[in-house]
């Protein structure tokens, strides 16, 4: 069983109706008891990191993770938000304190303007929409999904200064390093949305459900 952390801040609904979809048996929760039964975790998550930050710590889910997580060795994966709530710092309008399951902190992507052919072209953020995933050969699934598949991200934050041995998947975006998937023991990270990406997206959550520390 997949609990899905219901902490009011994510697309629980979308993650949910992906696992089932791939049959695989989840359930949403705020509820650490209820939580506590399950075999795996996924952390979503849209929105500030502050405000996700403050949820944590008050209701006593942020620690009770940890404790799934470093003690109970029960695997996680954090989409979007959750992934860098994997970190240890974020500087999202203020300085919060992440998990510290990685290395890393959050800091912000800034519009980008240069020039092509003459044209002058705006790089956006937040970066909504699909870019290319570049997988490397250490993702246990490189071999069985599609050669560099695109992903849908909606993000305007990212992580920076996170461990190289971490990296498993990247995008790139204007000059910025995505960092797409990080894999660390039984914690992983998805900075896009696999429950929106399609065949590539919905293949990377059924490893995550079926195989993933397994």
């Amino acid at each position: 069983m997949i609990g899905i952390i219901d902490y009011g801040m994510g697309n629980l609904h979308s993650v949910a109706s992906a696992c089932a979809y791939l049959n695989l048996p989840a359930l949403i929760s705020s509820d650490p008891n209820e939580l506590a039964q399950c075999d795996k975790l996924i952390l979503p998550g849209v929105g500030a990191f502050g405000d996700m930050e403050k949820i944590l710590r008050e209701t006593g889910l942020g620690t009770w993770l940890k404790n799934q997580v470093r003690t109970n060795k029960i695997p996680l994966l954090g989409i979007c938000l959750g992934m860098q709530a994997l970190f240890e710092k974020s500087y999202e309008f203020g300085e919060y304190e992440g998990l510290g399951f990685l290395e890393g902190e959050v800091t912000c992507m800034e519009p980008v303007r240069f020039h092509d052919q003459e044209k002058e072209i705006v790089l956006p953020v937040p970066q909504i929409g699909w870019n290319k995933l570049h997988t490397s050969t250490s993702f246990p699934i490189y071999g069985t999904i599609e050669a560099d598949p695109y992903v849908y991200f909606d993000h305007s934050y990212l992580a920076a200064k996170w461990n190289p041995a971490d990296l498993v998947a990247y995008a790139q975006y204007g000059p910025y390093t995505v960092p797409a998937v990080v894999m660390k023991e039984n914690v992983m990270g998805c900075q896009f949305h696999p429950e929106k990406s399609g065949v590539t997206g919905l293949r990377i959550l059924e490893w995550f459900g079926k195989e993933f520390c397994s």
